[in-house]
């Protein structure tokens, strides 16, 4: 087995698993997304966004679906505590890698890494906006309601929250009273420029609590990508030669398109960088997707 080491600049991802979908009736990590799961989703979203482990935090016993093999699952050991120990959690295994990670939950199906990218740039430094030093959380507010399940958060508030638990203090808010937190507005999240280009209506934290919200959420498009062929592959599967746009939500999706598959001899260059064979890997609106031969010589 080999473990991957990370720098403790990098930035984590944790996705919290274990809530009780009571309304939905049904594990929401296990839900359908365009052919995948909906944890194995937003563990890729994710996964795009930060340069550090992926770790989903489940709960006691709790089965998951299939996931990426480098993301890491770490087990709540207590039941029904809510998102704070689940928080205390992922943030204790994270402090092991990173210094600073975002955190969220499993059922936001529109994440996307814009979102995530705007809300991490807020521990920067910015004494123009009263932040001589980085902030401990940075949390958006979103359609006027606080979002600490799509926030950032400084590994070591690990502790804190720990501390808070024990003292009975179990909510959300509880830790934004107890430590320097950031607020980004959503003026302040749509100044970044991709951000506002690719989800100028913040759909990153519309989540689904019902089985109406997922079914509302699943019947829209797919993102729209753009797709191209390359090398002996520019005449094989179906579709004319050059870019093409079509709706996928995911690797295998966009190459089954295109009568390809992901079986070892083809890889995607996504947006130029992330080269992956894996048909799970998530795609979003604005991607570029080029498939290329994995075969030497090809």
């Amino acid at each position: 087995m080999t473990y991957t080491v990370y720098s403790m600049s990098a930035v984590a991802g944790i996705v919290l698993a274990g809530g009780r979908s009571s309304r939905m009736g049904t594990p929401k990590a296990h839900l359908e997304w365009h052919g995948s799961t909906l944890l194995r989703h937003i563990t890729g979203v994710v996964g795009r966004a930060v340069d550090g482990p992926v770790i989903v935090v489940s709960a006691p016993g709790q089965s998951l679906p299939e996931l990426d093999p480098d993301v890491l699952v770490r087990s709540d050991p207590e039941k029904g505590r809510g998102p704070m120990q689940g928080l205390a959690v992922g943030l204790a295994a994270a402090a092991e890698h990173a210094e600073t990670a975002f955190v969220c939950s499993t059922d936001l199906p529109f994440l996307h890494t814009a979102f995530i990218n705007a809300v991490l740039r807020g521990f920067h430094a910015d004494p123009d906006a009263g932040w001589d030093t980085p902030p401990e959380m940075v949390l958006p507010i979103v359609h006027g309601f606080r979002q600490p399940l799509a926030a950032g958060y400084r590994t070591e508030l690990a502790s804190r929250i720990a501390d808070l638990l024990a003292g009975g203090h179990d909510r959300p808010g509880h830790l934004v009273a107890d430590c320097r937190a950031r607020m980004l507005t959503e003026q302040e999240l749509l100044a970044d420029r991709t951000l506002a280009a690719l989800d100028p209506q913040l759909r990153a934290v519309r989540n689904v609590n019902t089985v109406e919200d997922y079914q509302d959420a699943r019947a829209l498009p797919a993102p729209d990508v753009v797709v191209e062929r390359f090398g002996v592959l520019a005449t094989a599967g179906r579709g004319h030669r050059g870019p093409s746009r079509l709706q996928a939500a995911n690797l295998a999706s966009a190459a089954g398109q295109l009568g390809l598959t992901l079986n070892g001899h083809i890889v995607a260059a996504v947006n130029g960088d992330h080269i992956r064979g894996d048909g799970g890997w998530p795609l979003q609106d604005g991607d570029t997707v080029a498939f290329l031969s994995a075969d030497a010589g090809g």
